[in-house]
């Protein structure tokens, strides 16, 4: 699990609008038609980016709905999705949901579904009306964020927390080393430098894979910060996670002409 159950996201440390606009859950459609829930928090900044926020294994989690409302009060529309529409359907789930299961049933052409549906919420009048749109995803939801540069979404940009870039088990396609060259959008990839899951010759080597696709990137390490280190109750990692927001931010949000 990435996450204790109590973490909550570190408040974001800049805004662009005045805040927050609403929020509350959806339930979307993918095209192989599962129905899955969606939890949108709407910015009241005209013209705002959109982001759809990709979960670790729980799902749509607090955690994920609270970023969702940090987005949204720091300027940007904002969707987080659940993954579990085909297996668990759209009900509430209590602390005792076996996500496991779930998660072991859940495949890269299904989460891409379900994100080309949160993509198009986010360009509707009702998720924002964004004109760029990016995912951000976290562990699980991060290799997937990753991924999804290469899944035809027209996205601004892909952005993703310690997904793991390198090969899992023998069998594994999804590295996102081998999916660099074909991304068709920048990267800003995330990573705790004491993270054991993650070591730093691969995230090295998902930056050079990147360079050499001419896969626009910003790859950053934070030398002593761990697995999960945004997390605003880990009061040590505090610096780390108020820089990534920083680059969040920018990144969805570059200067005009940038």
């Amino acid at each position: 699990m990435c996450y204790e159950p109590t973490a909550r996201p570190p408040l974001p440390p800049i805004a662009w609008g005045s805040g927050l606009a609403g929020s509350e859950d959806v339930v979307l459609e993918s095209a192989d038609g599962t129905r899955f829930t969606t939890f949108s928090a709407r910015t009241d900044e005209p013209g705002a980016p959109g982001v759809a926020i990709l979960p670790d294994v729980r799902g749509l989690h607090p955690f994920y709905r609270d970023l969702a409302i940090r987005f949204a009060e720091a300027g940007a529309n904002a969707a987080a999705m659940d993954y579990f529409g085909r297996t668990a359907g759209t009900g509430a789930r209590d602390a005792d949901f076996d996500f496991r299961s779930h998660v072991n049933e859940t495949t890269p052409d299904q989460v891409a579904l379900d994100a080309a549906a949160i993509v198009e919420f986010l360009r509707s009048e009702v998720g924002g009306g964004a004109t760029s749109v990016y995912t951000v995803g976290f562990c699980f939801g991060g290799r997937h964020s990753f991924n999804q540069a290469a899944r035809g979404h027209g996205l601004a940009g892909v952005i993703g927390f310690y997904g793991v870039v390198q090969w899992r088990e023998p069998d594994d396609g999804q590295a996102p080393i081998d999916h660099a060259s074909r991304y068709q959008c920048p990267v800003l990839g995330l990573f705790g430098g004491a993270d054991k899951a993650i070591p730093t010759g691969e995230v090295d080597r998902f930056r050079a894979a990147l360079d050499a696709a001419g896969v626009g990137n910003e790859i950053v390490s934070y030398p002593d910060a761990p697995h999960s280190f945004f997390d605003r109750t880990a009061a040590e990692h505090a610096e780390a996670s108020g820089d990534a927001w920083r680059r969040m931010l920018a990144f969805i949000r570059p200067p005009a002409g940038g």
